[in-house]
């Protein structure tokens, strides 16, 4: 009897449409402090409820099949037969430290929708993440799906990394009447990072080297074939032939890989005013001249501390800081609640778009390591909520079961858990969200706090995972990481309400409770002390009378 098995039955549930919102950097071997690769994923979304899942390695008899649902929606796709084995995945990370991110751009709307189509960008990923041992491999497994089977989704960036290699893969659909996609994929150059945020970045590539760069065999004929370029061949630009950047991918995606790089580099300020959205264009090929080259070298190596923290930006110390117009309030609130864009008297105006954002479901740091045995190199650093107020917890790849604060089903959107980090995370920020200038700092000492310690117990976690990889073999091994990672994660999230009762405390009703010596003051009857009461900046108070005139003016004497 031929048995079918669905990924997605799991995925369905953690699924949602998080896409044209997400923010990828990826950081090579010689560009990190101890040798390891890097990406970084936010997915971001309104609907999407942060957990991690997981799929055990399987072997399946001939003849099984898998059942495709789109990841957005859930919408039943079709099937394909399944490998006789598949890898165990945590996250978006499998046991041979290969881990996939990605963003998605769109990009020409005659292309978004192909009939018959069954593999969407989500079941790549995670099919691909099931079926692949190396980036190169995963480039290959992902590509021969969408041609096989066709590709269901719009334009996508994808970030493969595994312990070796970083590549990008750019891919867009033919439209209706073709099957499959046109695609290109660039290996970053050793020393150098990347990144990409819902906006194609790829843009002129090398025709002869396969060991950097493999492209699909019509990715310039099928341009030429639509009549949307007639240049010489060295000349295509992905990109620019099928994703033009305009003023909102400028503004709202490449703006934040520009915060990204920002953060790691000097030089990035010529790049500014492309940020702003202010695109220059070549008057012949109408292609953007002033966009950000598709890698830079950072200006030191940088530790997975580093990359957590690219993943930290409202545009702090830029135009674009979001914490100093009018609309972050009196308390710095970084922050806009959507839409993304509003009118006032027929003009349309934006809000900025940060890589840190109140609507995320989950993000990570993967690291890949090439000189420990898989199941220990690859660390899937986790975390859920806001990338500026999360914690990353270390999973490592080779862990069989997932926290109990990050288990899929602990909780949902609609359903809120005293044991679901998602939860007790963003009772935190949104608490925050109302004296945020004051409360963040509390939030950022102890996130630095947390994964301090994370980071500096690594070195001795490999060492003891190691030891018994060696001498009792790699199930105990993958036992001993996976007690770890689940106390270690249950622990943080348990700090994490800790961390509430203190705020809701000391910030309760707009005042401010004193402490003395990490204790809240009493008086000396026992009483709480008198609390401060630090009302708003002055320049809020002069924005006010400026809207309101002498409304509050106050006449005769206050009295009271």
């Amino acid at each position: 009897m031929i048995k079918r098995i669905s990924l997605i039955a799991l995925l369905v549930v953690v699924g949602a449409a998080y896409s044209w919102a997400c923010t990828n950097f990826l950081v090579t071997k010689g560009a990190s402090v101890d040798g390891s690769t890097m990406i970084t994923y936010a997915a971001d979304s309104h609907t999407l409820y942060g957990e991690l899942y997981y799929q055990p390695a399987a072997d399946h008899p001939e003849g099984t099949t898998r059942d495709i649902y789109e990841w957005d929606t859930g919408k039943f796709l079709g099937i394909i037969p399944e490998v006789p084995h598949t890898y165990s995945v945590i996250g978006n990370m499998n046991e041979h430290q290969l881990a996939i991110g990605e963003t998605t751009f769109g990009g020409r709307s005659e292309l978004s929708s192909q009939s018959g189509a069954i593999m969407d960008y989500g079941s790549l990923i995670y099919v691909t993440l099931q079926r692949a041992k190396t980036a190169r491999e995963a480039v290959k497994v992902m590509t021969d799906l969408a041609d096989t089977y066709g590709y269901y989704s719009s334009g996508e960036s994808f970030s493969i990394a595994d312990p070796e290699e970083v590549w990008i893969l750019e891919m867009i659909g033919k439209g209706e009447g073709e099957k499959g996609a046109v695609w290109v994929a660039v290996r970053v150059p050793d020393g150098y990072i990347s990144g990409h945020a819902n906006q194609a970045r790829i843009t002129t590539f090398p025709l002869n080297d396969t060991q950097n760069c493999m492209y699909s065999k019509d990715v310039i004929s099928f341009a030429r074939e639509k009549g949307w370029f007639d240049g010489k061949n060295k000349e295509f630009s992905f990109s620019d032939v099928y994703a033009p950047v305009d003023f909102g991918a400028a503004r709202f995606c490449e703006a934040r890989v520009w915060a990204g790089f920002n953060k790691v580099a000097e030089g990035m300020d010529q790049y500014t005013e492309y940020a702003k959205g202010l695109i220059e264009q070549d008057p012949n090929t109408k292609f953007a001249t002033n966009r950000m080259p598709l890698w830079i070298k950072p200006d030191k190596k940088l530790s997975v501390k580093d990359v957590m923290e690219m993943m930290r930006d409202h545009y702090e110390g830029t135009e674009l800081d979001m914490s100093k117009d009018l609309g972050a309030g009196p308390h710095g609130l970084p922050y806009r609640w959507r839409g993304l864009t509003w009118e006032v008297d027929s003009v349309e105006y934006c809000n900025e778009r940060a890589i840190s954002t109140q609507q995320t479901g989950f993000s990570f740091v993967s690291q890949s390591r090439s000189w420990l045995p898989d199941a220990i190199g690859g660390i899937l650093w986790f975390g859920v909520d806001d990338t500026y107020s999360t914690c990353y917890a270390p999973m490592y790849c080779g862990i069989t079961e997932v926290p109990e604060c990050f288990k899929v089903g602990n909780g949902d959107l609609l359903n809120y858990s005293e044991t679901s980090a998602f939860w007790i995370f963003n009772t935190v920020t949104n608490f925050a969200y109302l004296r945020y200038d004051a409360m963040i700092e509390h939030v950022r000492e102890r996130q630095a706090e947390i994964e301090g310690k994370f980071i500096a117990s690594t070195p001795a976690i490999d060492q003891a995972a190691n030891y018994l990889f060696e001498n009792e073999g790699e199930a105990k091994a993958r036992q001993f990481l996976t007690e770890y990672a689940s106390n270690e994660a249950n622990n943080m999230t348990a700090d994490w309400k800790e961390l509430f009762q203190y705020l809701l405390i000391k910030y309760i009703d707009g005042n401010v409770k004193k402490e003395k010596d990490g204790q809240f003051e009493r008086n000396e009857y026992g009483m709480p002390a008198s609390p401060d009461q630090p009302g708003y900046p002055d320049w809020w108070y002069e924005a006010i009378i400026k809207s309101t005139g002498d409304h509050f003016k106050v006449i005769g004497g206050a009295g009271h």
